[in-house]
């Protein structure tokens, strides 16, 4: 493997050399290129590093029960197979940038390979169950996921139980074809998972990406995508809601450097409890060559408890001035107490006016999953976690 080695990112004051511009990040399948995680680079000093449970390790101690990857609704012209690190496909979108990340790519020895093949036109989701190993340690795994060319299909990936994982996957979209690509974490509350998701769109390629996050202890999700051809666009939307301990983090880096290509980004989130914690971080990177590029950002947060606390950090990086369009936005705000006045003086009792506002809040990303039972499962479980929330208060 080929390793491109850039100034280190930046420690907050450990004498390193920050690099200019996200590009410029060091990128490596060896862990030992990256220092050991302390909390203080600028790309962790809202994680608490003590709760990654093992999953920035090298070391050699035996690992755990691995998570269990099953698919089903394979139709037609759709297939899933379990290959080895040998497969020339694997590291070919994706190259870690970070610890974890490198560390998974070290960890795994085989991927699961989910291929779609060129104009076909796949009906109904393909899902993807992971489930966890459990708590005695840490595991880590590997996902790759190709579209062949002017193909249409939708995708699901749904983490269930309990698990310390990291891992990869990287997604492939070919050109002219529509990727719909869902990742749900539902983790039971004690569970760990820190992720790194990489996707690269061909010519005219289209990529919707939907991340929900609900479940678990410790949360990280990356989500970085690049463009291989003009007119490739991507609308990224997530949706998180975290409770009392929970740290929940959502990131994305949208690398356009080709021209003519569209991005929008757009993540909700909720929380509740005095010591839930949630991190949104978005860089868009518009590159000198990436002329015509249109991109938008935003991030929402809605502040249901005292204590409870929510970092938004939107960053936009130009280095061309030849762009359709660039923006960014991010709010973050308590309960809106006007809103829940005006439902009760319509005779709406305060529990079910509270629903409401929520419901109301999440529904633009809620109505973008391709799938109308999942929509309506997500939100009961927002609605559920609300109404916890009220009972404990």
């Amino acid at each position: 493997m080929s390793i491109e080695v850039a100034p280190k990112p930046h420690t907050h004051g450990l004498g390193e050399v920050p690099p200019k511009t996200k590009s410029q990040l060091l990128r490596s399948f060896d862990p030992e290129e990256f220092p050991a995680l302390n909390g203080r680079e600028e790309d962790w000093r809202y994680t608490p590093v003590k709760r990654l449970a093992g999953l920035d390790d090298t070391g050699t101690a035996p690992a755990a029960k691995a998570a269990e990857y099953a698919v089903r609704n394979l139709p037609a012209g759709v297939t899933a197979e379990a290959v080895g690190k040998d497969d020339q496909r694997l590291g070919s979108i994706l190259t870690p940038f970070d610890r974890p990340s490198a560390v998974a790519w070290a960890k795994t020895e085989k991927a699961l390979l989910v291929a779609v093949a060129p104009e076909a036109a796949v009906a109904g989701p393909v899902w993807i169950d992971v489930t966890g190993g459990g708590l005695d340690g840490a595991t880590w795994a590997h996902t790759y996921i190709e579209v062949g060319h002017h193909a249409d299909a939708t995708i699901i990936v749904r983490h269930t139980g309990q698990a310390r994982l990291g891992d990869n996957v990287e997604v492939s979209v070919g050109d002219g074809a529509h990727l719909r690509l869902v990742v749900l974490a539902e983790w039971d509350r004690e569970s760990t998972h820190v992720e790194h998701q990489k996707a690269r769109l061909g010519t005219d390629a289209k990529l919707d990406h939907v991340a929900v996050t609900l479940g678990g202890d410790l949360v990280r999700q990356y989500l970085s995508v690049d463009y291989a051809g003009r007119g490739g666009s991507v609308d990224a939307y997530g949706l998180y809601f975290a409770d009392t301990g929970q740290h929940l983090e959502q990131r994305q880096l949208v690398d356009h450097s080709v021209p003519d290509c569209r991005s929008n980004v757009n993540y909700r989130g909720a929380l509740q409890g005095d010591t839930a914690r949630t991190v949104w971080v978005g860089d868009i990177l518009i590159q000198d060559a990436a002329t015509g590029t249109d991109t938008y950002e935003i991030n929402r947060n809605l502040v249901l408890s005292d204590g409870a606390r929510a970092v938004s950090v939107p960053n936009l990086e130009i280095e061309t001035g030849e762009i359709a369009g660039a923006g960014h936005a991010s709010t973050t705000g308590r309960f809106d107490e006007e809103h829940l006045f005006y439902l009760q003086s319509r005779g709406i009792p305060e529990a079910e006016a509270r629903r409401l506002v929520v419901k109301g809040f999440f529904n633009e990303i809620v109505a973008k999953v391709p799938d109308e039972a999942l929509r309506e499962e997500l939100t009961e479980l927002v609605v559920a976690r609300l109404d916890a929330g009220a009972a404990a208060a």
